[in-house]
């Protein structure tokens, strides 16, 4: 996992670039939190939905309210990116609806509109 800082406005975000899947689990996601604090002094996180282990999408599974429940504990935020437009289930696509109507999670298209709406 490599951290890309981004700034502007005098606002910063991690970009986080991997080969591999980077958030499997709390600890993982946490980590990654962590990691982006030391290298690039912020909390704010973007990430690509392929970094992010499919069980996360499933909401029945928890792992997805655990891992951005310890987000907003310790001050971050995220915004993941992808294309979500082949999932059907209707409580994820209402999850991530409300979601973005919130201040520290997100999910949008592209990881241009993922660094955007964390320098907001």
């Amino acid at each position: 996992m490599q951290i890309k800082k981004v700034e502007k406005n005098q606002k910063k975000c991690a970009l986080i670039v991997s080969d591999e899947l980077v958030i499997t689990d709390p600890q993982s996601a946490l980590d990654a939190l962590m990691k982006a604090k030391y290298e690039a002094d912020t909390k704010n996180i973007a990430i690509d939905k392929k970094l992010v282990v499919e069980d996360f999408f499933i909401l029945s599974t928890g792992l997805a309210g655990e891992i951005l429940q310890k987000y907003v504990n310790y001050g971050g935020r995220i915004a993941i990116y992808g294309d979500y437009s082949h999932y059907t289930s209707k409580p994820l696509k209402d999850f991530i609806y409300e979601s973005n109507k919130g201040k520290d999670v997100f999910f949008v298209s592209t990881k241009e509109d993922a660094v955007d709406i964390l320098m907001q």
